[in-house]
Order: C-alpha cells, then sequence, then structure tokens
C-alpha cells in the first residue's frame, strides 16, 4: 500500500489491518515516519524522534505476530508521548531549558499502558514550558504551528500533539488538561481531544494524587479512536487514589444511538465571557445538526460565577508547589508566565485556598443541579480562532481587555472545575479557514456518553475529515 493511503486511515482499522496480516506493521511505521519527515521541518510539532528504535519495534511487533502472540488494541501503532509525560529512555525535557538534557528511569502509567496495549512509542511531541498556556513554544524546541495557518498558533498545551494528528503524522496521541489542554489545541487543528472525568485515566506518578483538576486523556482524528486509546488509558490503579474502578474495555462498546428527545443546553459564552463573532457564527451555523439528531435544544448554562476565582487560586496554588524550587534555583531559565504564576501562588494564603475549595463545592452543586435538566451543555471550546504564533497569549476580545495569561481560556477552565467530562470535536471554519472546535459537556463520569453523542455529530457534519493544504489533500 502507498504511504498515503496509510497514514490518515483511521488508527481502529490501521490496528485491525495489521492484526489481520493486511499490512504489516513495518509498513505502517514507514508510511508514518516518511510523513514525519516530509512534513514536520514545517510545523515543528515532533520534538524528539527515534526512527530507527520504531522501526525495529516495528519488525519485532510483525515476528510476534507471525509466531501467533496475542496482538493488543494498539498492535504496531506508531504514538508519540506528550513531552510532560515520563519515558523510561527517552529525553523528556517538559519544554524547560531545566530538563533540556533529562532521560527518565521510568514510564508514566499511560506510556505503560499504551505500550502494554502494542503501541510503539517513536518520541516526544512538542508543549509549552511546564505546560503553562495553551499556546506550544519553549526554549528548546521552538514554536509549533498551526497546519491550516504556519503563520498562526496550534493552542496548546497538547499542540504537538493535536498538529501531529492533524498532518498524519499519528494516528493516535496522548495529552493532558487543566485548562484546556486536550481540548483547545484539538479545536484549534480540527482534529478531537477528550478531556476525561477525574480518575477515568489515573495518574502516576504524580506530585499531588488527590488533585482533581489536571488530567490526562486521549486525542485522535474520529470520536471512534480517542474512544479506542481510552479503552487502553482508562481503568483502576491502585497508585491513584481517585481511580475510577471501571475497566477500560467499557469504552469498546458501539458508539451509536438514539438521540431523539436529547435535551441539550446551548451556550454561546456561558451567559459572563467574551467571544469573537468568528467561533460564534462558525458554531451557529452547526445548530441544525441537532435538531436533525432529534434533539431539543434550550439556550441555558449554569451560574459561573466565582470561576475565574477558583481557578486562578487552586492553579497558582499548584504551581506554587510545581515549582517553587525550580523559581529558587533556575528563576533565569524560567519564562515571564511562569515566574508570575508560581509567585502567585507562594502569596496565597490558607484562607483564599479554602475559601476557592468551598465556593468550587458550590459551583458544582448548582451545575449538578443544572445538569439535572439537561443531558448535555454545548459551547465553544475557545473564544477566539488560532491566532498569530509570535503572539504569546490573547490579550483583548471583543474589545474587552484580559488580565493574566490564562483568562482566554476561561470556556474551558470553568468546566474544569465542574469535574464533567468535556470534549471538543471538529465543528467549523472561519471564512479564512481556521478550524473551530465545539465543546460538549456532559454528567457527572458519564465519559461514554460524552463520546457517544460527539460522535453523533462528527458522523452528522464530517468537518474532522478537511485536511491541512500542506499534507496534499484538502
Amino acid at each position: 500500500m502507498s504511504d498515503n493511503s496509510l497514514i490518515f486511515r483511521s488508527a481502529a482499522e490501521l490496528a485491525g489491518m495489521i492484526r489481520d496480516k493486511q499490512v504489516s506493521a513495518r509498513e505502517v511505521m514507514k508510511a508514518h515516519l516518511a510523513q514525519i519527515e516530509k512534513i514536520n521541518p514545517k510545523v515543528n510539532a515532533i520534538c524528539t524522534l527515534l526512527p530507527e528504535q520504531a522501526l525495529a519495534q516495528a519488525a519485532a511487533a510483525d515476528e510476534a505476530l507471525s509466531r501467533g502472540e496475542p496482538a493488543g488494541a494498539l498492535h504496531g501503532l506508531p504514538v508519540a508521548v506528550k513531552d510532560l509525560a515520563l519515558t523510561k529512555g527517552i529525553r523528556t525535557t517538559f519544554g524547560s531549558p531545566i530538563y533540556k538534557d533529562f532521560v527518565p528511569h521510568q514510564d508514566e502509567l499511560i506510556v505503560e499502558r499504551m505500550k502494554g496495549a502494542g503501541a510503539i512509542v517513536i518520541g516526544k511531541t512538542n508543549v509549552p514550558e511546564f505546560g503553562a498556556g495553551s499556546q506550544t513554544y519553549n526554549e528548546v524546541f521552538g514554536e509549533t504551528l498551526n497546519p491550516y495557518d504556519l503563520t498562526r498558533t496550534c493552542g496548546g498545551s497538547s499542540g504537538g500533539a493535536a498538529v501531529s494528528l492533524a498532518c498524519g503524522m499519528l494516528p493516535i496521541a496522548d495529552g493532558s488538561d487543566l485548562g484546556g489542554s486536550l481540548r483547545n489545541p484539538a479545536n484549534f487543528c480540527n482534529v478531537v481531544g477528550f478531556r476525561t472525568s477525574p480518575g477515568r485515566v489515573p495518574v502516576w506518578p504524580a506530585q499531588m494524587g488527590w488533585y482533581p483538576l489536571a488530567v490526562q486523556g486521549p486525542m485522535g482524528r474520529t470520536v471512534g479512536d480517542v474512544a479506542l486509546l481510552l479503552s487502553v488509558m482508562a481503568g483502576p490503579d491502585a497508585r491513584s487514589p481517585i481511580a475510577i474502578s471501571e475497566p477500560g474495555s467499557d469504552f469498546l462498546k458501539p458508539l451509536e444511538r438514539s438521540f431523539k428527545g436529547t435535551k441539550v443546553a446551548w451556550s454561546r459564552n456561558l451567559g459572563r465571557y467574551p467571544v469573537d463573532k468568528a467561533v460564534t457564527d462558525a458554531l451557529e451555523a452547526q445548530r441544525p445538526v441537532l435538531a436533525e439528531l432529534g434533539c431539543e435544544v434550550t439556550e441555558a448554562e449554569p451560574d459561573f460565577r466565582d470561576a475565574d476565582e477558583i481557578f486562578q487560586t487552586l492553579r497558582a496554588w499548584r504551581f506554587a508547589l510545581g515549582h517553587a524550587e525550580h523559581l529558587e534555583r533556575h528563576r533565569e531559565q524560567l519564562k515571564e508566565t511562569v515566574i508570575w504564576n508560581t509567585e502567585r501562588g507562594m502569596k496565597l494564603d490558607a484562607l483564599q485556598v479554602a475559601r476557592a475549595e468551598e465556593k468550587r463545592t458550590m459551583l458544582y452543586h448548582r451545575v449538578r443541579e443544572f445538569m439535572e435538566i439537561y443531558d448535555y451543555l454545548l459551547l465553544p471550546v475557545s473564544p477566539v480562532p488560532p491566532f498569530p504564533v509570535h503572539q504569546r497569549y490573547v490579550t483583548e476580545i471583543a474589545g474587552i481587555h484580559l488580565e493574566t495569561y490564562i483568562d482566554w481560556m476561561a470556556l474551558c477552565y470553568a468546566i474544569t472545575l465542574t469535574g464533567l467530562p468535556a470534549i471538543s470535536v471538529p465543528a467549523g471554519f472561519t471564512p479564512e479557514g481556521l478550524p473551530v472546535g465545539l465543546q460538549i459537556v456532559g454528567r457527572h463520569q458519564q465519559d461514554f456518553a460524552v463520546l457517544q453523542f460527539a460522535h453523533a455529530f462528527e458522523q452528522t457534519t464530517r468537518t474532522g475529515l478537511r485536511r491541512p493544504e500542506i499534507c496534499g489533500t484538502a
């Protein structure tokens, strides 16, 4: 088979073809490595690459099949791990000059699980320094560019992963999300990114095992591929105290179902945040799809008062723990926003943190009561289309000035605070051809139901089939 006939197939189809010996793992690997060689110099998405090791492991995967050994769900599929996650024997920089030569001696749990399912780790995908900010650039590897417009950002912090998927350099990818890092880059790159419920994908090792705001999750070009990867990532593990007990195999069930009579809340801005007209127009054009699916749509949103104070406080608190030592020992090597966020956290007192947790509890119950009425909440992922890559963050939307480097991600971080599962699925393009995603939020721990709705939306719109022109297929 030609390289082009393989690289944009779904991960599920590729894995099946490898298992059935319609194509070898080596052929699949060579096709993706060829695409990386062709496209990555234009976008800078994969920051560490080990092609010889990858080809050797692909050959081993083929030999295992020839011996009749059982094949995992991801057998022979290439993956490149987000450069915030530990990979044994493979450089992990966290996008920071402090760790530019760091090589871990262990794998993170999600890497263990992907390898255990037969995936082949070929390298790492680029991130912002320590994942701070939804714009992928750092002093180690530079900027990752949006494949739909190379002058624009791809978002972040899972930016390298999203671009790799959009360009056919990877069939599936992992990511992580605190304030939108799975959802925002997927939204900017016309792929799918799923912020799972806290504990759905156990995180280990973790500095704060009980911390529910930061999660790991899957990315793909289709919702089906995201479900496939989640079936591998999810499931209990005693090393994570908040791990959900349901097995990952639950996500291998059919995604198809009827949505006739499903109650959907449609929100343009959560009732409080500025949104660019281009984003609003792109999403409004998709509202007829909901009627086609049989949904009952109401314009509504929960009361998100205090969300900004809560998130800013709890994020800063986490930054203080994670980066106080970096600040003390390597201040000159940290980017300005990491310094600012860490110092802000170090100035917090116990009562401020406690009040933020109290207000988050109140917010959770307001949203819980709202979601007892509606099956899903739909809203934008990001309030702006992809912006110029040399602009480090958004400072103004619709004439409204923003104070901090994360204010522009409020539509994502407000949802983070609820603990509800939320997915970004391709939903349209601006007149300039820039991708716009729809954020679909489900009920408490109803991750599979979110995947089902996203799948139905995806299958109806087919927006995700549009490829970047730099890949040779528009």
